[in-house]
C-alpha cells in the first residue's frame, strides 16, 4: 500500500466507511437476487430461531413458534414428521424451545413492520396475496438491517479508533478488522445471524464508556447497564461487559454512597433492558432466566483456552491472523491509556473463558471465531494503534494489513467454494494445508473448472 493509497483513504473517511458499507448491502441484496438458495429460503441457520420469534410475535401475536418453524423448515405440523420433531422439543411449558436470543428479532422490528404494512397494503388493494409473514421481502429484512448494524458500528469504531491514534491509521485499522478477519462473513455472508446486531451494540458500550468515563456520574453507570443489557439480549455471553461500568462505578472518585447508587443503577439498567428476554423465557420455560441449550452447554471447569484460540477448528488468531497485530497495537494504546487496562482485561479474560467453556467452543459450523465479535470495536482500536508510526513505519504497515485482507478474502472464497458443495475444488480450512495454503490455490482451481 503507498503513501498516495494512505492519502486518499484518510482524506475521505466518511466516504470510505459508507462506501464499503454501501457495497457489502448492494452485493448482498444482488445475492439474494442473483444467487438464490434452491428452496427459495433466505434465512436461514440460527437466523431462524430468531426469525420465529419475530413472526410469531407480529402475525400470531404469541410465542408458540411450531407453526413458524414449521413454515420455514417446509414440514407440515400435523404429518407424522411434524408432530414428532414438535414434541421433541416441547418445553415444560408446552412451547417448542428456541435457542436464540430474542435481541435480533428487537433490531429487524421496525424493518420488518414496516415492511409487513407495505404487504398488507398491496393485499387490501387486491395487489398481492395476504401475507402469511414468511415472504421472501420479509426475510430480506433481517439481513439488511444487520449490515446497516454494522456500518453504523464501524462508523463509531472508526471514530473511536481516532481518537486514540490518527485519521490515517483509524481508517486503516477499520476496513483492516472489518475486512481481513471474520467480520467480514458477518457482515455479507450471514448479516441476519446475531453477530452483526452483537458488533452493534458491544460498540456502543465501548463508545460510551470511553466517552463518559472522565466525568462518570450515575446517570452515566445507569446508561452504561441500559447498553450493557442491550448487548445481552443480542448475545447472552456479552453480560460480560458489565464488568467494565462495575469498575468505573467502584474506582469513581465520589462518596461511597455515590458510588453504590452507580452501582444498583448500573445493575437495574441492565436488568430492565434485558427484560424482553425475561419475559420470552418465562412464556418457553417458566422461569425468567434460563440456559435454553441445557446445563451441559457450559462446562465451566473444562475450558478449551488455548484451542479456542489457535486451533484450526475456529481459532481466533489462526482464522484472523491479522487479530494479533490487533491486540500487540492495543497494548501500546493500553500503556498510553492506563485506565483502559483492568476493565478491558476483565471483560477479555470472562469472555475468553465463557467461549473456551461452552461445549461447541469452535462455535458449530462457523467462519472463524464468530463468538468473539463483540470485541470488534476494541480490535479496531488495537490494529489502529499499531499502525500508527511515522510515515514510512506506517505505510510498511498498512501494507501487511492490505495482504491479510487479500488473504481473508481468499480464504471466505475457499469457504464459500467448500460450503457450496465443490469439495473437489476446495477443501475445508483445517489443517496446515486446508487452512493456510488452499486459499491461494483455490482460484486458480476454479478458474480451471470454468474454463473447462
Amino acid at each position: 500500500m503507498t503513501a498516495r493509497v494512505l492519502d486518499r483513504l484518510s482524506s475521505r473517511p466518511r466516504l470510505v466507511v459508507l462506501g464499503v458499507g454501501a457495497s457489502l448491502l448492494a452485493a448482498y441484496v444482488a445475492s439474494l437476487v442473483l444467487l438464490p438458495k434452491p428452496d427459495g429460503r433466505i434465512i436461514v441457520g440460527d437466523a431462524v430461531g430468531h426469525f420465529v420469534q419475530l413472526r410469531s410475535a407480529v402475525y400470531d401475536h404469541d410465542f408458540d413458534f411450531a407453526n413458524d418453524f414449521a413454515a420455514l423448515y417446509g414440514f407440515a405440523p400435523d404429518s407424522p414428521e411434524g408432530r414428532a420433531w414438535i414434541e421433541e422439543r416441547r418445553t415444560p411449558t408446552g412451547h417448542v424451545r428456541n435457542f436464540m436470543p430474542v435481541g435480533p428479532a428487537l433490531l429487524w422490528a421496525p424493518g420488518y413492520l414496516a415492511t409487513a404494512a407495505v404487504l398488507r397494503g398491496l393485499s387490501a388493494l387486491g395487489i398481492a396475496a395476504p401475507a402469511d409473514g414468511t415472504e421472501r421481502v420479509l426475510q430480506a429484512v433481517p439481513g439488511i438491517t444487520g449490515i446497516l448494524a454494522v456500518i453504523v458500528a464501524a462508523w463509531i469504531a472508526w471514530r473511536l479508533a481516532e481518537r486514540f491514534t490518527d485519521r490515517t491509521s483509524a481508517v486503516v485499522g477499520l476496513l483492516g478488522i472489518w475486512l481481513g478477519s471474520h467480520a467480514i462473513y458477518y457482515s455479507l455472508i450471514s448479516p441476519a445471524y446475531s453477530h452483526a446486531a452483537s458488533m452493534l451494540a458491544a460498540t456502543l458500550v465501548v463508545a460510551h464508556w470511553v466517552r463518559a468515563r472522565a466525568a462518570w456520574s450515575i446517570r452515566a453507570a445507569a446508561v452504561s447497564g441500559a447498553l450493557v443489557g442491550l448487548a445481552t439480549l443480542m448475545r447472552w455471553q456479552d453480560a460480560v461487559w458489565i464488568v467494565v461500568p462495575a469498575i468505573e462505578c467502584l474506582r469513581w472518585r465520589a462518596p461511597a454512597r455515590d458510588r453504590l447508587v452507580a452501582l444498583v443503577a448500573c445493575g437495574a439498567a441492565a436488568a430492565a433492558a434485558f427484560t424482553p428476554q425475561m419475559v420470552v423465557w418465562q412464556a418457553l420455560y417458566g422461569q425468567p432466566l434460563a440456559i435454553p441449550q441445557g446445563a451441559g452447554f457450559i462446562e465451566w471447569t473444562r475450558p478449551n483456552l488455548v484451542a479456542v484460540l489457535f486451533s484450526d477448528k475456529h481459532g481466533l488468531f489462526s482464522w484472523s491472523p491479522i487479530l494479533v497485530l490487533a491486540v500487540v497495537g492495543f497494548v501500546g494504546v493500553a500503556r498510553r491509556e492506563r485506565w483502559m487496562v483492568l476493565p478491558v482485561v476483565a471483560v477479555v479474560a470472562l469472555s475468553w473463558y465463557v467461549n473456551a467453556a461452552v461445549s461447541d467452543w469452535w462455535a458449530g459450523e462457523a467462519f472463524g471465531a464468530r463468538r468473539f465479535l463483540s470485541f470488534f470495536p476494541l480490535f479496531v482500536v488495537g490494529l489502529s494503534g499499531w499502525l500508527h508510526a511515522g510515515r514510512p513505519g506506517q505505510v510498511r504497515r498498512a501494507a501487511v494489513v492490505a495482504a491479510l485482507v487479500v488473504a481473508n478474502g481468499l480464504l471466505l472464497v475457499q469457504y464459500q467454494t467448500f460450503m457450496k458443495g465443490l469439495r473437489d475444488v476446495a477443501p475445508y480450512p483445517e489443517g496446515g494445508f486446508g487452512l493456510w495454503v488452499a486459499r491461494f490455490v483455490v482460484p486458480a482451481r476454479l478458474i480451471a473448472r470454468w474454463w473447462s
